[in-house]
């Protein structure tokens, strides 16, 4: 008896029924998890099982936002150590420990998440998790009361007696404008992610950015002054504090995740999905982050390419070893930075005992702008 004829077959098996079109490509849903997976796992062929069996696994950590990237990057990656128990290898290749920042305790965000992150422990046993409010980087970084203090200047006062969510609370405040106070938020939050991962025993944190996000977070620092840094803010590369900072995830757009968490289904009970923009809110109250953001993504649906060459040209940057002093707040090189950015701060930064990098300056409450 014949085979039944397809109206629109795989154009990678030939025999399925196509379901998503990639790239101008028909594909089904088992070739299009085929396709992602090799765009992620090509770019993290390093961490292969150590030859020694002796030698301890490697130890990976992952931010766990409950977006559609980040949880995307999760599944993968736990099919990934399942297809290598299948297998039977010997050993996994590595551990995974995911990292959970109480949204809660995030600016702008009251979204209950419980059942999500009770939901990714039952779908995914297998790894290792961990929640941790955001005012817990005045634990895991012992030195950010005093970093604060100097950031802030004169005006503002840190009363050790109020607790540690107050503290925090009382330092964003002090912070005005939209670009500032979310550019200090992304800085504390890597702090904390890179100071947990460290005391964890993590060698790599595996950043579940898209191509589109990467495009414009690149875009972004650069308009923010922090070209320095986006050498391991934008690309894979060792952080200021001795980590590895990956993203497997930067050869895949955005729309491409959306399409890859259409076709797993258990993705549903993890995933809180994004407010989509409003279109109510003034430019000159969004943030320089917000607006790149939203470029990328009405762009990149026209010209992904484009889009695409903008995370891969960064990628190309060298990292500086001028032996420039690190900046007190986000780690970043302090003074003229050859090669990426070419921008020196000023004389009273220079001689502060704790300096700033010019990024950071330009976001400190008595000049932000």
């Amino acid at each position: 008896m014949p085979a039944k004829e397809l109206d629109s077959p795989c154009m990678d098996c030939k025999d399925t029924e196509s379901v998503l079109t990639v790239r101008r490509r028909q594909l089904c849903g088992a070739c299009f998890k085929r396709f992602v997976s090799y765009k992620v796992f090509r770019r993290m062929e390093k961490y292969k099982p150590p030859r020694n069996p002796q030698d301890p696994r490697h130890q990976l950590l992952l931010p766990l936002s409950f977006g559609v990237s980040s949880s995307v990057l999760l599944r993968m990656l736990d099919a990934e150590l399942e297809r290598q128990r299948s297998k039977n290898f010997a050993r996994n290749t590595f551990d995974l420990h995911v990292l959970v920042i109480e949204p809660s305790t995030m600016a702008g965000s009251s979204v209950p998440y419980d059942r999500n992150y009770e939901a990714v422990q039952k779908i995914f046993p297998q790894h290792t998790y961990s929640q941790v409010p955001f005012h817990s980087i005045f634990e895991y970084v012992p030195d950010m009361n005093e970093i604060m203090r100097e950031y802030t200047g004169p005006q503002f006062t840190d009363d050790s007696s109020r607790s540690n969510a107050e503290r925090l609370a009382a330092f964003r405040a002090a912070i005005s404008t939209a670009t500032s106070a979310t550019d200090v938020d992304s800085v504390l939050l890597t702090r904390l992610v890179a100071a947990f991962a460290k005391q964890s025993g993590c060698e790599t944190v595996l950043w579940g950015d898209s191509d589109s996000r990467l495009a414009a977070k690149a875009l972004a620092g650069v308009a923010k002054g922090r070209g320095a840094s986006l050498t391991w803010r934008v690309s894979d590369g060792v952080s200021p504090w001795g980590l590895q900072f990956d993203f497997p995830l930067r050869d895949l757009y955005k729309a491409e995740l959306i399409q890859y968490e259409s076709v797993c289904p258990e993705l549903a009970e993890i995933i809180i999905p994004d407010e989509p923009p409003s279109d109510n809110v003034l430019t000159k109250n969004l943030s320089i982050d917000e607006l790149m953001m939203r470029y990328v993504e009405t762009q990149g649906a026209k010209y992904p390419g484009v889009m695409a060459n903008v995370a891969r040209t960064v990628n190309k940057l060298e990292t500086s070893n001028s032996g420039n002093a690190s900046c007190g707040l986000c780690g970043g090189l302090v003074g003229n930075v050859k090669r990426n950015s070419g921008v020196t701060v000023s004389s009273q930064a220079e001689s502060s005992g704790s300096p700033f990098c010019y990024g950071c300056m330009r976001s400190r409450p008595e000049i932000n702008c």
